[in-house]
């Protein structure tokens, strides 16, 4: 038999040949060997052939196994849904269904201390990579307008946060999702209700929280995609998960790590009679402080008040009038001594120039009469008749006294 050339509207494959393509694509594979966990046991009395689910615990992915029933029937410890497990099998495809489904010829459980192992690999690469650095934790807000609650239905954990928040802060609101926190569906309801809280802009901080329990049960709060979805989230994280020995890697993603969901309640929320004495202690003090300033502003103001300047104020200014008063007599005395030595210098130089002066001598009636020759020499006559011949003379007389003595061609006049 040929094989079917190319499709075309015309010319379609049939059914079988498109699901015997596929089978034989898939029967290509090989066996494998796959991690899961073991949901939806089916192996009935009987039955030659048991079913279950193989889910992946990171992501919301399962594929169909079958296996002989007495492989289940022979496990230790007996396989229960949530078991974590390892098989090999080779996948198959059911043409008559359109199913794949893989057939299992060997489960091996993964012990505790395998976990543990895993976990803390798993520990290591988130921490190489810093998200576990505190520089990354963001503080709590003081008093948050709501908080997100992601817990179990009914369950202790919500009851211990929900009372202890509110014995604190009777007023604390919360928005609470109900999850499962254990099994197959943990992690992805964790992640969806995570997302609806960080996307809600009236909710200030989230609390994670789950009750005690064993470290199967805590296995999805140590999930490597939980893990990074917390530490992606824009709101702050709480921790609370089981007891304080209990440490899942989700404690270390989380912003703040409680040791059990009563400590998340105590600390989400700040205590409302603490707080309220705090404010009695601060409004204490600060009446305290603000009358210990007024008393020494008032002390220093009375200080001041009783100094001399401000006692008597005009005192010093009447003090500082008379002051001004003596300085301005003083030297008004002292100018006027000066003035009075100055004009008795000035008369006494006066009455010596005057008695010197040639003018007190013609005031007697003498005068001084030069005589200037033809050559340009002159000479004092002591008396007219000392003036050499041919001289004239004009004498003028005013009040007895000679004023002048001139020449003069006509008169020659002597006293």
């Amino acid at each position: 038999m040929t094989a079917p050339g190319p499709t075309t509207a015309e010319q379609p494959w049939p059914v079988r040949t498109v699901t015997r393509k596929i089978a034989d694509w898939i029967n290509r594979l090989g066996a494998v060997w796959v991690e899961g966990q073991v949901t939806q046991i089916s192996a009935r009395p009987g039955t030659a052939t048991a079913f279950l689910t193989l889910r992946d615990t990171s992501a919301d992915v399962s594929i169909s196994v079958t296996c002989s029933t007495q492989l289940v029937r022979g496990m230790e410890p007996p396989l229960t849904d949530g078991s974590r497990v390892v098989v090999h099998g080779k996948p198959s495809y059911y043409t008559g269904r359109g199913t794949l489904s893989l057939r299992v010829d060997e489960i091996r459980a993964v012990g505790i201390g395998e976990l543990l192992a895993r976990i803390e690999r798993l520990r290591r690469l988130l921490a190489a990579e810093g998200l576990f650095d505190p520089r990354r934790k963001r503080p709590l807000p003081f008093l948050p307008r709501t908080i997100g609650l992601i817990t179990g239905r009914a369950s202790a954990a919500e009851r211990d946060v929900l009372t202890n928040a509110r014995g604190r802060w009777p007023a604390a609101h919360f928005r609470v999702i109900n999850v499962a926190v254990q099994g197959t569906t943990a992690v992805p309801q964790v992640m969806t209700a995570l997302k609806t809280l960080d996307a809600d802009p009236d909710v200030d901080v989230i609390v994670i929280a789950r009750g005690g329990g064993s470290v199967e049960d805590l296995l999805p709060f140590s999930d490597e995609t939980l893990c990074r979805a917390v530490s992606a989230c824009g709101t702050p994280v709480i921790s609370a998960i089981g007891h304080e020995p209990d440490t899942p890697l989700l404690d270390h993603v989380a912003d703040l790590r409680c040791s059990t969901p009563t400590d998340a309640g105590k600390r989400v929320v700040p205590d409302v009679a603490e707080e309220t004495q705090r404010i009695r202690q601060l409004r204490d003090r600060t009446r305290r402080a603000l009358h210990g300033w007024v008393d020494r502003e008032r002390r220093l103001l009375d200080a001041l008040r009783s100094r001399p300047v401000l006692a008597d104020p005009f005192t010093p200014l009447q003090r500082r009038a008379d002051d001004v008063t003596t300085l301005r007599d003083r030297g008004r005395r002292e100018i006027k001594s000066l003035l009075g030595s100055e004009e008795s210098a000035l008369s006494a130089i006066r009455s010596r120039l005057t008695t010197l002066g040639p003018a007190a001598t013609l005031a007697r009636g003498y005068a001084v009469v030069q005589s200037v020759a033809e050559d340009g020499a002159t000479s004092v006559l002591r008396s007219v008749d000392d003036a050499p011949p041919g001289t004239h003379l004009r004498v003028r007389l005013v009040d007895g006294a000679i004023r002048a003595v001139v020449p003069d061609d006509d008169t020659r006049e002597r006293r």
